[in-house]
């Protein structure tokens, strides 16, 4: 019975080591990321946000860039007409 246990526990060690490689690298890649790739954890203390409580500029404010509202902002690139604009019964 010994035999059997000493022979199973380098692969079982192997195993252990291989497995939690897996995990570490999976949850480093899944991290949540900015659009430009970056970890949220790293833009959060790259910005200079401490813990709860705390009263610090925001990133977009320091560096002088305005911020990027993306497809919200766009209000000039309407594509539905309304249902009572002339057109609409064609449809």
């Amino acid at each position: 019975m010994e035999e059997v246990l000493s022979a199973l526990i380098p692969p079982a060690v192997v195993a252990t080591v291989f497995c939690t490689f897996v995990i570490k690298l999976l949850r480093k890649e899944m991290a949540p990321r900015t659009s430009d790739g970056r970890l949220v954890s790293e833009t959060d203390t790259a910005s200079g946000h401490g813990p709860a409580g705390t009263t610090t500029a925001s990133a977009a404010a320091t560096d002088g860039v305005p911020a990027d509202d993306g497809a919200k902002g766009s209000g000039s690139s309407q594509t539905e007409l309304p249902a009572d604009a002339p057109g609409s019964a064609d449809r």
